[in-house]
């Protein structure tokens, strides 16, 4: 009775120790007896006790490798250093296990060999301007390599280009006089664009003033015009009165005679006197009898 229930414990422990769970995004490859059997995917799994064998535990999440910089060689004969990224993601894990050894190993030196064929083809300045180009080249022919060993390429990166420092200084002092050019032209932009507004705040200023003054001068003119009208309807209608009164040629030269009172009050330092009033006493004379004359009628 012992033995029997020894016997369940070990058959217990032995089921227990070979019921296997695959978990999502990986495989695992079992061998029998030294050879590939199948590869498990994700669930419940028994494995044979002494038979089966798991020889490989594959994970199918996409992997990132940053390989150390290389250094490579460029048409124009520059060494530099460059840096890569590769994205990769195992297709087929049975290729994998067995297609070659080390499989990180190999992409890292198929990465460095394809990354100087390619660059060898370029000059320093379509190095620099042309990583699109070497990632693109380099993720078809790694993923063309890497395809017999069931991984697929996604995507590759230059991380950084690293060249001599003699090359970094004179790319430094090309992008600094780049800079001050630049910066020389908008200043010199804005300089001309600042002396074509004060110009025509200038001119705006100048047509201003202008049309300020023309109008003045129109207001003036039309003022004094205004006052020449006005005297001359003034002098119009005296002249009708005194013609409607009856006035002769005594009271008219009377007026002549108060008009160059008036004159005589201002600043003028000659006064001409008309030949009319050469005979004051006669024309006094005559002013008096007309005044005695109202006085009468009165």
């Amino acid at each position: 009775m012992d033995a029997f229930i020894i016997f369940i414990i070990i058959g217990l422990i032995v089921v227990v120790f070979n019921v296997k769970i695959v978990p999502q995004s990986r495989t695992f490859i079992i061998e029998r007896l030294g050879s590939y059997y199948q590869t498990w995917q994700n669930g419940l799994h028994f494995k044979v006790p002494f038979i089966d064998r798991i020889a490989n535990a594959v994970s199918l999440k996409e992997k990132v490798r940053d390989f150390q910089p290389q250094p490579v060689i460029t048409k124009d004969n520059v060494t530099m250093q460059i840096d890569t990224v590769v994205y990769f993601q195992i297709t087929d894990s049975k290729l994998y296990t067995y297609g070659v050894e080390n499989p990180i190993n190999a992409i890292e030196n198929l990465t460095a060999t394809t990354l100087r064929n390619i660059i060898g083809d370029l000059e320093l300045d379509e190095t620099l301007t042309s990583r699109d180009i070497i990632n693109n080249k380099m993720r078809l022919i790694l993923d063309e390599a890497t395809d017999p060993w069931g991984i697929k390429i996604n995507r590759v990166e230059v991380k950084n280009i690293i060249p001599p420092r003699d090359i970094q200084e004179a790319m430094e002092k090309q992008m600094r006089a780049e800079r001050e050019r630049r910066e020389s032209i908008l200043r010199a932009e804005g300089d001309k664009r600042a002396a074509i507004l004060r110009a025509e705040g200038e001119k705006e200023s100048a047509i201003l003033v202008a049309e300020a003054k023309k109008e003045a001068q129109i207001r003036e003119a039309e003022g004094e015009a205004e006052a020449i009208v006005t005297i001359q309807e003034a002098n119009a209608n005296g002249i009708k009165l005194l013609k409607e009164a009856g006035a002769d040629e005594a009271v008219l030269k009377l007026k002549s005679f108060e008009t160059f009172a008036k004159v005589a009050d201002g600043q003028a330092t000659k006064i001409i006197i008309p030949s009319e009033l050469q005979n004051l006493a006669s024309v006094l004379t005559t002013a008096a009898e007309m005044f005695d004359k109202d006085l009468k009628q009165q």
